[in-house]
C-alpha cells in the first residue's frame, strides 16, 4: 500500500510504501487517533522496516492507495 502524506507549511509530500499486508482500515484508525490526540507522532513502518514519524499536529492530508485499481500507462483510443 502506498501512502502519501501532506505536511502543513511544506512544499512536498512524503511517500511511504507500506507492506502488502497492511490494512487500510487499521491505518485509518491509527491516523485518526493521532490527529484526535493532536500531539505526538504518527509512526509508519515501510516495506523495508524503516520507521517514518510525522508530527500529528502538522498533518495536512493522507492519501491511501491500496492498489486495488489497475494503473493504466500510455494512450488509449476512445471506442
Amino acid at each position: 500500500m502506498d501512502v502519501r502524506i501532506g505536511i502543513s507549511q511544506a512544499p512536498r509530500e512524503i511517500e511511504v510504501e507500506l507492506a502488502d499486508g497492511t490494512g487500510a482500515d487499521k491505518l485509518s484508525e491509527q491516523v485518526e487517533a493521532a490527529v484526535a490526540k493532536g500531539t505526538g507522532m504518527l509512526w509508519l513502518t515501510d516495506k523495508r522496516g524503516r520507521r517514518v514519524g510525522v508530527p500529528a499536529a502538522k498533518l495536512a492530508y493522507i492519501e491511501l492507495d491500496t492498489g486495488a485499481e489497475t494503473r493504466r500507462v500510455g494512450f488509449g483510443a476512445a471506442v
